[in-house]
């Protein structure tokens, strides 16, 4: 039996799919009241039930739920994460990221667990020069242009770092930016509605993106070979956001972004925002340290995961034109 945490977001409900289809026993962490939308459109697009998965009530903030739900599990991929920029989400990320990390890794070493697959982010490797290619080797450093995510990943990648000390048999996986069909609202996959509904402007920096096919390609192979004590950074090419947007406004038939942000507009607008969202009450669509940190590059490496899986990545224009056709079949349903 396989458990799967963080199941109902973009990388968990594919991965769902990858396991299932291959007619593995599967269950799957949903919190109290929490959405199924996402996963069972994924399971229903890759000619699954929702019914196929074992769906059990946890949460990874409480340590005795995730006892009960690893009971008669031999893996664990761990999915579950907060990706916010948002200042006041600092702390329920932290709380989430970390100190759940921590229970899923003590939970795992109580349950006598097999193999772990942490999902971390190459956002856990620490951003500071942008001239360097950053692989499994590089190191975290102190810097001003890591985020609060960041931050949180980083320390839920020592808390996995941990177990393995105390004797857990882990692997991480440090993916880019996942493209795939997920939330068009509020994960990664919102940078394809933001260019549906028209896009004017761009940032003047970039990162590595990767197929979520890919990801949960990897994750899979990692945890059925004979692979340990090591992380992988999971990414096809390294893209700037101007080249992101271009390939979906063509998929799209929409005109491209032209007006490239500068400090003075950044400045503005994450302000303006700041003030918009506190008179409405409502989250703000950008902040400081999200427009921080798409003006600058930052480049990465994937090597490892190339030589040691021999693994062939979807193309990043590829795996944006799929993402775009499976959001227009939604839209004309």
């Amino acid at each position: 039996m396989i458990l799967v945490t963080g199941a109902t977001g973009l990388l968990g409900s594919n991965l769902l799919a990858k396991l299932a289809g291959r007619g593995q026993m599967v269950k799957a962490i949903r919190r109290t009241g929490g959405n199924l939308n996402l996963a069972e459109k994924t399971l229903r697009r890759n000619k699954l039930s929702p019914q196929d998965i074992t769906w059990v009530e946890a949460d990874v903030t409480d340590y005795f739920s995730l006892l009960e739900a690893m009971k008669g599990v031999e893996q664990v991929y761990h999915c579950a994460a907060v990706v916010s920029f948002n200042p006041e989400a600092a702390s329920h990320m932290m709380k989430v990221n970390v100190s759940g990390t921590a229970n899923v890794v003590n939970a795992a070493l109580e349950s006598g667990i097999k193999k772990l697959c942490h999902v971390s982010s190459t956002a856990a490797l620490g951003r500071t020069d942008e001239s360097k290619i950053m692989d499994e080797e590089s190191h975290w450093q102190n810097s001003r242009y890591n985020s609060t995510y960041a931050i949180s990943k980083y320390g839920a990648e020592r808390e996995v770092w941990r177990g393995i000390e105390e004797g857990l048999n882990a692997v991480i996986v440090n993916p880019s930016v996942i493209i795939g069909p997920g939330d068009w609202k509020t994960d990664s996959s919102r940078i394809i509605g933001q260019v549906w509904k028209g896009l004017h402007f761009y940032p003047e920096g970039g990162n590595a993106f990767a197929d979520v096919r890919d990801v949960a390609d990897v994750m899979i192979k990692l945890m059925e070979g004979p692979f340990s004590k090591n992380r992988y950074l999971v990414l096809s090419e390294n893209k700037s956001y101007l080249e992101i947007f271009n390939i979906a406004a063509v998929a799209f038939g929409k005109k491209r972004p032209s007006i490239k942000i500068n400090k003075f507009m950044s400045a503005a607008a994450w302000r303006a925002e700041w003030l918009r969202s506190k008179i409405t009450g409502s989250s703000p669509v950008v902040t400081k340290e999200m427009l921080r940190s798409s003006a600058r590059n930052y480049s990465y490496s994937n090597n490892k995961i190339k030589t040691e899986l021999k693994h062939d990545f979807i193309s990043v224009q590829q795996a944006i034109q799929d993402t775009c056709k499976i959001f227009l079949d939604e839209l004309n349903r």
